[in-house]
């Protein structure tokens, strides 16, 4: 059957092994990062408050374990998926377009709610400087949102340099709070209030899943280093690595200390409807001075209100790549002749926030319990579609290992097996998590390549491979089990992350089945990381009259056989692109899209099992690495095409002759 998997590497050579100017290194990222998961500590504290009491901070150190865990995923995903995405590529590539599809619901929930909750929130904070403003906090939330809709509307962009300074004064401002505060209190009263927030607090077991499922609400924005990957210096493993462990420091400093101090030394403003969502600013105004106070609320609404403008850019940008890969109607796309901004993908990405805040009365504790939905639904999404990943390459990997040892044996008993042969070649390199263990050169003899191999598999490098993978399948589980736990003991939550999910994916069925019905399917491309002897190649290039000849040609030669249809787009042209933006070649290629959906509607009907589909955007020898992993036994290309193919070495060529009497398709054939 055809593998649903979306391509992980699209990103061009000249990016992949050259900073670029205008890409952010780890300082900018973590930036990016603490300025959305910073803001969390403005809210997290009265709106956990409500629902565990005095339990609070120490629910959030408890899920600050997890946190650290999913850093560790978060960094793969962002080196893994450089076309950015999150959770939209990660499901599609590991399990379905559909899950992808699945995932960018659950992500525009969360992004829904973010606007929502924080630019909320950013009003009350500013109330304690200006407490006019908080009886008509509602409709002043409303005009902002608005506002920030224009701005996008307009064309303002994100900026990671802004980003950094709110960053830089956010976990100033935070450290000033704590040493006021510690400088009031000694070491020991401050352990003896810890061991208070248990006194007359029987940690049940339904008390310890609620409020571990509910403490997620403090380390929301993870999900946007993923969102980062395109504009991220390489190696972006590496970058990511050193600016999520910034974002662990600085939220690991911050956030529990910040959520007990608020709850327990300011029991009466935590139970109080307006103050409990003021919390943070009270305090540094309780223990510090009216500056202070002054001070952190303006600069905690600021960053607020800036965060909600992120979650906005986000939710536009899931809008158009849903849309790119034919789930969501093409008006999306849609830009506006003034000013070139898509204005539908903005004016949703706006409107759903106020129609949710409308529907909550400006209610701050109903915005956080319906949180949970689609924060934890993406976070589970994303691990689980990549212990899927890690779990394949490993099945590959011990493959490749078994196919070394046979060639070893091999070689004692004096002849080597072909299978075996085969599975050394540089394009089959072992892998383990998306790790090369095997970097061979062509000089390398067989003997020399089997030794590396096992050093890879078998050494350190290869267990701590192993104690990733399963630390990430203990990651997954916990995830899953905060948001089960949240479905049933967040019911606002599950109907409106729900409602919304299936209404998504109700539009999404609807566009696919349109599309269906004029005969062009949406189709998902492929990777290919292994040999498919006898299949056929089908070799599409970018403006050539011949591609339906092309695919007519490989269905009918394929008798069975799989085919690949491989389609050599434009060559890219290098730019930076903008924060939070989903960059795939193929996404915005039209022509590729719709020669894939009539090829891949073709070989349904004609009962082809396996068909995959290669997107690469011109570059020299790129049909011939193509050719190199796959192995084919016929590589059918546009006849005019042949003379430009350089490195494949056919045994034969044959031409097929059209009607009229023109050579329109050539027949590479190898036999391997």
């Amino acid at each position: 059957m055809q593998e649903s998997v979306t391509q992980a590497a699209t990103t061009d050579q000249s990016q992949e092994h050259q900073p670029g100017r205008g890409r952010l290194g780890p300082l900018l990222c973590w930036a990016v990062v603490f300025a959305d998961i910073g803001t969390s500590v403005y809210y997290t504290p009265g709106i956990l408050y409500v629902t565990v009491g005095k339990l609070a901070g120490f629910f959030v150190l408890l899920t600050m374990v997890v946190f650290v865990l999913l850093t560790l995923k978060y960094a793969e995903v962002s080196a893994r998926f450089p076309q950015g995405g999150g959770v939209v590529s990660v499901a599609a590539h590991a399990l379905n377009p559909w899950f992808g599809a699945l995932g960018g619901m659950f992500i525009l929930v969360d992004y829904f709610l973010t606007a929502a909750l924080s630019c909320l929130s950013g009003i009350f904070y500013f109330s304690v400087v200006f407490p006019a403003l908080g009886p008509n906090a509602l409709w002043i939330t409303i005009a902002v949102l608005t506002l920030l809709g224009i701005l996008n509307w307009i064309g303002i962009t994100e900026s990671a340099t802004v980003s950094l300074i709110g960053a830089l004064i956010a976990f100033v401002s935070d450290l000033a709070i704590l040493v006021t505060v510690f400088s009031h209190i000694s070491l020991a009263e401050a352990l003896h209030l810890f061991a208070s927030m248990f006194a007359g607090n029987a940690v049940t077991p339904v008390k310890l899943l609620v409020g571990f499922g509910g403490a997620f609400l403090a380390f929301s924005g993870l999900e946007s280093i993923s969102q980062l990957s395109p504009v991220m210096k390489t190696p972006r493993k590496k970058v990511a690595g050193l600016a999520l462990l910034l974002v662990v420091v600085t939220i690991g400093l911050t956030s529990p200390l910040l959520t007990t101090f608020s709850t327990l030394l300011q029991p009466q403003e935590a139970t109080d409807p307006l103050k409990n969502s003021q919390l943070v600013s009270l305090l540094a105004g309780h223990w510090g001075n009216i500056w202070l106070q002054s001070e952190v609320a303006i600069s905690a609404s600021a960053l607020l209100v800036f965060a909600s403008n992120t979650a906005i850019i986000g939710a536009y940008h899931v809008f158009m790549a849903l849309s790119r890969m034919e789930f969501l109607p093409s008006f999306v796309l849609k830009r506006n002749r003034l000013r070139g901004t898509p204005h539908y993908s903005i004016a949703l990405a706006t409107g759903v926030p106020i129609v949710v805040l409308l529907l909550v009365h400006g209610q701050l504790d109903l915005l956080g319990d319906m949180y949970a939905f689609g924060l934890l639904g993406a976070f589970s999404l994303t691990c689980l579609g990549l212990d899927v990943v890690r779990w394949r390459e490993r099945q590959a990997a011990r493959n490749r290992a078994a196919a070394l040892a046979e060639l070893r044996e091999s070689q004692q008993n004096g002849h080597v097996s072909r299978e075996a042969d085969l599975a050394l070649t540089a394009e089959s390199g072992l892998v383990l998590n998306g790790h090369h263990g095997l970097q061979s050169s062509q000089q390398s003899t067989h003997g020399e390549i089997v030794e590396s191999s096992e050093r890879s598999y078998e050494g350190w490098r290869g267990l701590w491979y192993t104690i990733d993978f399963y630390l990430g399948v203990i990651t997954t589980f916990l995830v899953t089990l905060a948001w089960s736990i949240n479905l049933v003991a967040k019911p606002l939550a599950t109907a409106f992350g729900g409602s919304v999910a299936l209404l998504g994916m109700g539009v999404a069925f609807y566009n696919y089945r349109s599309h269906r019905l004029m005969g062009r399917l949406p189709v998902p491309v492929t990777t290919i990381e292994d040999h498919l002897h006898g299949s056929i190649l089908a070799v599409l290039t970018a403006n050539n009259p011949h591609n339906e000849d092309v695919i007519r040609t490989a269905l009918q030669s394929a008798d069975g056989r799989p085919v690949v249809f491989l389609y050599v787009g434009e060559p890219r042209v290098a730019r930076t692109p903008r924060l939070f933006e989903v960059v795939d070649p193929y996404l915005e290629d039209e022509q590729a899209k719709e020669l894939f959906g009539k090829a891949e509607s073709q070989a349904r009907r004609a009962k082809i099992s396996t068909r995959r589909y290669v997107y690469r955007p011109y570059e020299p020898g790129t049909i011939a690495r193509v050719w190199q992993i796959v192995h084919p036994h016929d590589t059918i290309v546009p006849a005019d095409e042949v003379p430009r193919i350089e490195d494949i070495n056919p045994d034969r060529i044959s031409y097929e002759i059209s009607p009229g009497g023109g050579m329109q398709v050539a027949h590479m054939v190898k036999r391997w």
